[in-house]
Parts: structure tokens; sequence; C-alpha cells
């Protein structure tokens, strides 16, 4: 099995769509649709690298970050937000993510993005 993989979001839709994308292209692939959810597998399952939106009900995308970067500094972690908030994206930043997409985001680019980050070959299609 490839890289493994967290996506982390509260909307259904946009984790089934990226759990599909990169279980095509090899990932182990985790999902979570709030921050207890994500700590618990990255406790128990330790993915490379976590795909997190920032906007989540009861525990925000900051303060999942800083949690996942406690539990384990090497975890690579990219942010997805509809929202433009520079602030808090530079807060996210400055805690190790280490990029961000806006949503409605480019698939294409993320893909691109996760496979610079992980051990993961391109996909032969």
């Amino acid at each position: 099995m490839g890289s493994k993989l967290l996506i982390v979001d509260d909307q259904y839709g946009i984790r089934l769509l990226l759990h599909e994308i990169f279980k095509k292209e090899g990932y182990e692939v985790f999902q979570a649709a709030n921050g207890f959810q994500a700590i618990d597998i990255v406790v128990k399952d330790c993915p490379d690298l976590v795909i997190l939106d920032m906007k989540i009900p009861g525990m925000d995308g900051v303060e999942i970050l800083k949690r996942i970067k406690e539990i384990n500094k090497d975890i690579k972690v990219i942010l997805m937000t509809a929202y433009g908030e520079l602030d808090i994206i530079e807060e996210a930043k400055k805690l190790g993510a280490l990029q961000y997409f806006p949503k409605p985001f480019d698939i294409d680019e993320i893909k691109k993005v996760v496979r610079e980050h992980t051990s993961q070959p391109q996909s032969q299609q």
C-alpha cells in the first residue's frame, strides 16, 4: 500500500471525492468528519499527510493542526478552506501547514502537491 492520507472535512461529498481520487492514485486513505475523529486516526494510523479543512464544527482547523503536530510533528498538513481568512492561514502556516487551497479547489493541483510531499509515484493512466 502507498502513503497514508487523512482527509478531514465536515462535508461528506468532499471527503468522498478526495477519498476516491487518492485511492485510485494508490494511497491508503482515511476520512474524518470532525477533529475528534481526525485525532483518533492520527494516533492509531499515523498518516503521512493530512488534507485539513479549516472550518469544522466543534474543533477548528487550527486546533486540529496544533494537536496533530503535538502527536507527531513530522505529519505533513495541507489546508483547504472556503473562507479566505489570511490571519488564520498565516497562523496555520506558522504551526507547520505546508500549503493552502481555497475551495472550490483544483483537484489536479491538490494531487500534484500531495504527490510532491509523499513518496507516492505518479499513477499510470
